[in-house]
Order: structure tokens, then C-alpha cells, then sequence
């Protein structure tokens, strides 16, 4: 018993002295600090190696856990406010990022099958708020969210009925074939419209099912370009998105309306508003005004009112006349034309320039509503002058009209005005010649030398079967880009287009596929007349041992096979494509291109029914003498002379010579009423209205400008008649027409 407690008491100091560390190491874990106890009041005795004290005094606290840790682990526990780490319990959750991609889209106005046109057709939906725009669409997004983000860009899609779908186009450049974009069922995800985009990259078309959007330009501030940087016009001051300026200040006509300060009076040019007095008011030196009134005086060019004073400046610039239908069809313009107000400075062309000649039914009025727009849209561009010297040999005048039409960054629907240098004949009447003559050189060909010959044609062959010329070095001189020029700049002023040519070239041109051009392929379609002959014994039931080589020659000549018993057909059809389309591709593509440069390819593509008129056949351009007698206005009454004084012409003369007319077209040939036509009027292209008059004059006189004829009364006999009218006719190539 005894043993046992005294076993207890020697192991007493020993727990009291971890109760102590214990104790401290708690205290120090909770912020708190514990004074250490005397050896008196913990065990009632001193502690074995510690000095005793009085009863105030302290034994040194031991070290805790946290000093004990940090002596052991000293790069954990190297700062006071470090804890101990690890795992925590519970982590916080990590924030989700959602990913996002980028859409080129592109809403379209109507149901198609094609790409855009052209950037002038880009620009248009632009102003409507279509076109195409930048899209940001998220990951997560179904159906729902991406047709809100859309009709967030796009308002007018809320307007929409009848459903959209996207589209997406075939690769390569220019007007390329549209695919839909099949959805799922859930409709369009974010992942269907990335994998068609090819991750944005290509451009998505949004396409209206049943219901056409309004194309109609939108005011300036439309939610649709509330985003778009915008900028003050200096002229009229409208502020207006940047996209948007660059139309608006080429058509801002504000300065033309602003008088300058230093003009002291304003010449009035509109013959419409000259009237038969005008006052013109003077300012004396006491300060006073006085009124002088002004007579007008008649423009003998185009028949137009101008004040006695301006008569002469005016004569020298005239070149305007214009004929009756013309001048109704202007009036007419006139009169439906948007009358000029503060806004958008492109409010005149409020009907898009592809509406009216698209819906239009009759082909004919179809180019002519066309022409009148394009027109129209460059009629403020800088003028085209072409000046041809009349007594230059055929060489210089054909020079002349290379230069002009090999220029290249031209707006060939330009104001368009030529000069004949030797002639004294001015306005429309001389463009029309000069247009014939420059559509002539393409059949005929130009009078340049090039090595082969001084005649040197563009096109080859015969009769509605020609084919461009197979000559490298026009080829290399750009010569039928020249020609698609040519084309397309006579279309833009009225005339006709040019005939002649085979239909599988004419399907190539329109932009037909190689396909339907070889099916319009015939033997005639051959210039060469040696290898349109060997092609057409494969035509032959059996061929002679001579005829099998001579066609084995051409073959192998062309890299084609030799004729078996089994492919003469096939045999026919590659040798029939090789000797015209295929040396004919490369100036076919530089007649297109020619085409695309004067601005007329969007109405042969859109428009195929036009393709007869741009490139008719031979006998549809002919003159016919019984059309040609019911297109003329016969005079009605007596008719005056151009002078006053002179005594009328009596009714008797006036019958006489117009039956002499009437006979003479009667009993022309297709190539005189050709040359009568060019006299008349300036181009052999058929005239709805001709005007006769009979004057006392000594020889026919063609007023080409006012389509009018001036025929001599002292004819007595057809004889006399016809001879003079022979004579006259055969100036057209020397002169303008006169005697």
C-alpha cells in the first residue's frame, strides 16, 4: 500500500507538468494568454530543476504546440498568420465560362437561289437595313435565343412571315449557287450553324421563305444604324452613318441650288421655265432697279426657248436635241421623279433600280427602264468625249475609237458626247453615228495592220454562226474586252446589239454552263472552212481510206482519238468543240468582261429574255420597207419653208415627192434602206417615229437629231429623185449625212 503511494506521488509532477503544456497549448490556439503556475500552488513542492522563489514569482512558461510545430516544419510555419494547410472540406464551386462564336450573316429581300449580284445591290439592302452584319451567338443557345439575337440586328425580321431558313453558298468567287441548311429537330443550334460557317469563317445566308422584305432605304436614324458610327454631311448637313455618306455625298445636290455671292445674276438654262419676256432687273447709280424686258429667241439645234442674249453661248454647247418620243419620256420622268427635300440625299431612288425592269413583262421596255436607271445613277459623273478627225485615213479613225474604249476605271454610263472634227453636225444625231460606226468595226473589222492583212476582224464565219477570231495577238491586245465594251456602250444609248453571232458563243456570254453551249453547237459553227469540211466526213456512213487519214490527221493534230467503225459520233461532238469553243474560251471571257465593265451584266443574268436583243439574229435586225413606210409620219398639211419670206410649198409638190419617197423604200434593197436609215436618223437601228418635210432646197437634208428628213418640192420625175438620193446616201461614209 504503502508502495503505491508512493509510486503515485513521484508521477504527480510529471502529469501536472503536461496538464500545464496542454492547458497553455489551448489557450494559445484560442487566442488567449495563460500565466504559468507556481510549483507551490500546482503541486505544493518545488520541481526538480527549476529555482525556487518567493510566492509572486512565475516559472517560465513552457513553449507551446505552434512554437514546437514551427521548429520542426519551419518553411509551413514561416509567418505568424500562416495556418496549417491542406484540403479544405468544402471548396467553392468554380464559375462555368460559356464559350461564344462569331457569324458572318446576310439576309437576303426575297426567295432566291443565288448569291448578291454586285456590292451596288450589297449597298441598296444596306440602306434598308439588310445585308449583311456581325452576329455573336453563345453555345448554350437553341432555336429561340438565336432567332432573338437575330431580330435584335435585324428588326425588320420581326415584321417577317412565312418563315426564314439559312443558306450557304458553294465556294469560288462571283454570283455562286445557294444550299440550305438543314435543322435539326429542335431547329437551329449553336453547333449546326458553326459546323455549316465552318466556325464563322464563311458567310451564312438568311433567306425568306414565302414573304419579301421591304428593300425601301430607311431614315438615318433606324434602330438599324443605331450602332454604326456616324458623320455630318458638309453640304447638308445630315448626319448620317459612314456606310451610308459615301452614296449621299456623290448625289448631294445642295450646291447646285446655292447661288454663289459673287454671281451678280443667274442665267436661267431651263428652256421650260423661259418664257416669252424676262425681266431682267438692272441696278442703277442711285441705287434704283429698273426692269428690261428680254425676247427669246428659238434654238435652231433643238428647237428650245432661250433669252436673245443667251442664245449664243447656248448654240455653242448645244448638242442635246432631242427628239419627240425622247422628250416626252423625259417629261414623264420628270413628272414621277421625287421632288428634292432636306433628307436623305438618295430619296429620288426610293424605287430600287432592279424593280421596275425585273417585273417588267416585255423585254424591250425592260432594257429601256434599265437603261433610263443606270443612267440616271451616273448621269454626274464626268463626261466621255470621243473626237474623231473626219479627214483621217481609216487607220487613225479606227486608232481612235482603240484608245478610247482599251481605257480602263471608266464609268461607261457616263454622260457620253462625240465631236466630228470636219463636220459641222453636233448633237445625238452624231453619237448615233459614231455608235454605228464603232458596232460596224466589229463585224466588219478594223483597219489595222497586224502582220496578216490591213482588214483585221473580230469575229469570223458566216451568217448567225460567228465565231470569235482565233488570233492569239488579239487575244494578247485585249481587243474583245475592247469589243464587250463596245457592246455594252451602245446598248446604254439605245442601239442595237450585235447580230450575228453563233448561239452556243451567245450562251457563253450570258453565262450559260459549257453544256448547253456544245448542245447548240452545228457544223456551220466553223470559221475554218478546211476544218469545217474533214469534221463533217464523220458524218458520212462510210469514209474512203483518204478520209479516214485526213480526219486521223486532225485528230492526232488536236490530241483527240483516231475514228474507229464505233465513235464517229462521239468523235463529231469533240472535234465540233475543240474547233470553237475551246479556241474561243479566252476571248469569250474577255468579251464578258468587257460586258461587266459598262454595268449591264446584272440585266443579262437576271433577265434572259433580253438575250435576243443584245445578241439578235441577222434577219430580226433587217429592215423591211413595209416597216419602214409605217413607222414614217407623213406631212399632213402645206409646209413651210425655214424661212418666213419664202411662199409655202403648194400641196401638189408636197404629194409628189413623198410618193417618190414611198416608191424608192419600196423597191430598196435591205442594203439601201440600211444606208437610208443612217442617213435619216444616225444608225441603221429601227425608229419608232420618221419625219418628212418638203422645202424648198436643192438637195435631201437628214436633221438626224429630230429624226426628221427635209426633202427638195422641185423633183418632177423618179429619176431625178432617186439619183439624188443615191448621192446622198453614199456620204454617210464620208461625212455626216448632208449634200
Amino acid at each position: 500500500m504503502a508502495e503505491r503511494s508512493s509510486e503515485r506521488d513521484q508521477s504527480q509532477p510529471e502529469l501536472s507538468a503536461l496538464a500545464v503544456r496542454t492547458a497553455q497549448a489551448l489557450c494559445d490556439l484560442l487566442g488567449k494568454r495563460l500565466e504559468a503556475p507556481t510549483t507551490s500552488q500546482a503541486t505544493g513542492q518545488s520541481m526538480p530543476g527549476l529555482a525556487v522563489g518567493s510566492s509572486q514569482s512565475t516559472v517560465c512558461s513552457s513553449p507551446t504546440v505552434r512554437q514546437s510545430m514551427k521548429r520542426t516544419f519551419p518553411h509551413i510555419f514561416s509567418k505568424a498568420a500562416d495556418g496549417p494547410k491542406g484540403k479544405r472540406r468544402f471548396s467553392a464551386p468554380a464559375t462555368s465560362l460559356v464559350k461564344t462564336c462569331v457569324f458572318n450573316v446576310y439576309v437576303l429581300p426575297r426567295p432566291t437561289d443565288f448569291t448578291p449580284k454586285s456590292s451596288a445591290e450589297e449597298l441598296q439592302l444596306a440602306t434598308a437595313g439588310l445585308g449583311r452584319r456581325m452576329i455573336s451567338l453563345a453555345e448554350n443557345w437553341g432555336h429561340s435565343q438565336i432567332e432573338a439575337q437575330l431580330c435584335e440586328v435585324f428588326p425588320k425580321l420581326n415584321t417577317l412571315k412565312g418563315g426564314w431558313m439559312f443558306y450557304k453558298s458553294t465556294g469560288g468567287s462571283g454570283r455562286r449557287k445557294l444550299t440550305s441548311v438543314l435543322q435539326g429537330p429542335e431547329g437551329y443550334t449553336f453547333d449546326t450553324l458553326k459546323g455549316a460557317s465552318c466556325s464563322g469563317k464563311n458567310t451564312l445566308f438568311l433567306v425568306p421563305l414565302q414573304e419579301q422584305l421591304s428593300v425601301q432605304p430607311l431614315p438615318y436614324d433606324s434602330p438599324e444604324f443605331a450602332k454604326m458610327p456616324k458623320a455630318n454631311c458638309m453640304k447638308c448637313g445630315i448626319l448620317m452613318p459612314f456606310q451610308l455618306l459615301s452614296l449621299h455625298v456623290e448625289e448631294c445636290n445642295v450646291d447646285d441650288f446655292e447661288a454663289s455671292p459673287d454671281e451678280d445674276s443667274i442665267v436661267n438654262e431651263d428652256p421650260v421655265l423661259c418664257t416669252t419676256a424676262v425681266q431682267d432687273l438692272h441696278t442703277t447709280e442711285k441705287g434704283q432697279s429698273t426692269a428690261m424686258e428680254k425676247t427669246c429667241e428659238v434654238c435652231p439645234i433643238c428647237q428650245a426657248s432661250y433669252p436673245h442674249d443667251d442664245l449664243p453661248f447656248h448654240a455653242s454647247t448645244c448638242g442635246e436635241g432631242q427628239d419627240i418620243a425622247n422628250t416626252m419620256s423625259r417629261e414623264a420622268a420628270s413628272m414621277t421623279s421625287v421632288e428634292e427635300l432636306p433628307g436623305p440625299s438618295f430619296q429620288g431612288l426610293s424605287t430600287p433600280p432592279s424593280a421596275a425592269w425585273e417585273k417588267e413583262e416585255d423585254p424591250k421596255e425592260a432594257c429601256q427602264l434599265f437603261r433610263q436607271q443606270l443612267l440616271l445613277r451616273y448621269s454626274k459623273c464626268p463626261h466621255l468625249l470621243l473626237s474623231i478627225n473626219m479627214f483621217d485615213s481609216e487607220e487613225d479613225k479606227d486608232r481612235s475609237f482603240i484608245e478610247f474604249y482599251k481605257r480602263n476605271n471608266v464609268e461607261w454610263a457616263a454622260p457620253f458626247k462625240c465631236m466630228l472634227t470636219g463636220d459641222a453636225a453636233i448633237g445625238e444625231g452624231v453619237t448615233r453615228h459614231v455608235l454605228s460606226m464603232a458596232m460596224q468595226k466589229l463585224t466588219t473589222g478594223f483597219s489595222i495592220n497586224l502582220g496578216s492583212a490591213s482588214l483585221t476582224p473580230l469575229f469570223e464565219g458566216e451568217r448567225d454562226h460567228l465565231v470569235p477570231s482565233a488570233a492569239g495577238v488579239l487575244r494578247e491586245c485585249k481587243l474583245f474586252e475592247m469589243a464587250g465594251r463596245i457592246i455594252g456602250h451602245n446598248f446604254f444609248h439605245g442601239g442595237s446589239g450585235l447580230p450575228g453571232l453563233s448561239m452556243a458563243v451567245v450562251t457563253l456570254l450570258t453565262g450559260g454552263d459549257i453544256d448547253t453551249a456544245v448542245a447548240a453547237l452545228t457544223i456551220e459553227d466553223v470559221a475554218d472552212i478546211e476544218h469545217r469540211e474533214t469534221i463533217a466526213l464523220l458524218k458520212k456512213p462510210e469514209l474512203t481510206v483518204e478520209e479516214i487519214t485526213r480526219v486521223s490527221d486532225l485528230c492526232l493534230s488536236w490530241y483527240q482519238p483516231t475514228p474507229n467503225s464505233t465513235n464517229h459520233d462521239l468523235l463529231f461532238q469533240l472535234l465540233l468543240s475543240k474547233a470553237v469553243l475551246h479556241n474561243g474560251m479566252q476571248p469569250i471571257k474577255q468579251i464578258r468582261k468587257g460586258l461587266k465593265d459598262t454595268g449591264i451584266w446584272p440585266l443579262i443574268l437576271a433577265r434572259p429574255d433580253v438575250h435576243c436583243i443584245l445578241f439578235p439574229r441577222e434577219a430580226s435586225v433587217e429592215l423591211s420597207s413595209q416597216t419602214m413606210i409605217e413607222s414614217i409620219c407623213w406631212p399632213q398639211s402645206i409646209c413651210d419653208s425655214d424661212e418666213d419670206d419664202e411662199e409655202p410649198v403648194p400641196l401638189k409638190d408636197i404629194s409628189t415627192v413623198t410618193g417618190f419617197l414611198r416608191k424608192f423604200i419600196e423597191e430598196a434593197s435591205p442594203k439601201v434602206l440600211c444606208d437610208l436609215m443612217k442617213f435619216w436618223v444616225g444608225w441603221e437601228h429601227q425608229t419608232r417615229s420618221l419625219y418628212v418635210k418638203v422645202v424648198r432646197s436643192t438637195y435631201p437634208v437628214a436633221h438626224t437629231c429630230l429624226y426628221t428628213l427635209e426633202l427638195p418640192s422641185h423633183y418632177s420625175t423618179y429619176k431625178m429623185f432617186k439619183e439624188d438620193m443615191i448621192m446622198a446616201l453614199s456620204s454617210i461614209s464620208s461625212g455626216f449625212g448632208k449634200v
